[in-house]
């Protein structure tokens, strides 16, 4: 029964990271057009995560998969180690296309959250939540901002609810 209990509890434990819920004050653009938003966008800056901990020259790059999902290539250089780590996934929408709410998956059936909430209508820039506060990402088709337009990013953040004085910028 222990055993039983342990098993439960570690598998609960698992799936709360796994979810495609989002923030209250979080709506994700709409007229979304994801042809546009497919290529290589650098990271600008992001709450920090374990995932993602020591990395800098942050790149995520989406394409098309045959089955119509869409292909997500994470990509970093390990400060501490001198290794580049990338992470390989698939990115299906929740609702309907034309809506930047999209769910990803780096670990077979487990899908979180993947939500642009702010979209420039060049495509870009682009801010990016999961389905909590403590997930957050500015990314960019360019490798760096100029201040003013970081500090305009960082105010809708934080007027959506983001804490942006967490935020790390890695280089680029």
């Amino acid at each position: 029964m222990a055993i039983r209990a342990l098993f439960f509890t570690i598998l609960m434990t698992a799936l709360s990271g796994c979810t495609t819920g989002k923030p209250e004050t979080i709506t994700p653009v709409s007229s979304f057009d994801l042809n546009k938003y497919l290529g290589t966008w650098y990271e600008i800056a992001r709450l920090d995560h374990s995932f993602e901990r020591n990395l800098d020259h942050v790149t995520a790059t989406y394409s098309m998969n045959d089955d119509g999902s869409v292909k997500v290539i994470n990509k970093g250089l390990n400060t501490q180690t001198q290794q580049w780590k990338e992470a390989v996934g698939k990115a299906k929408f929740v609702q309907t296309q034309d809506i930047g709410y999209l769910k990803v998956s780096f670990f077979g059936p487990f899908y979180g959250s993947y939500i642009i909430f702010y979209l420039e209508p060049d495509y870009s820039t682009a801010l990016i939540s999961s389905y909590n506060y403590d997930y957050l990402w500015l990314l960019s088709r360019h490798k760096q901002l100029s201040k003013e337009q970081r500090q305009k990013y960082l105010m809708i953040a934080k007027q959506a609810g983001f804490d942006t004085a967490k935020l790390i910028f890695p280089t680029q």
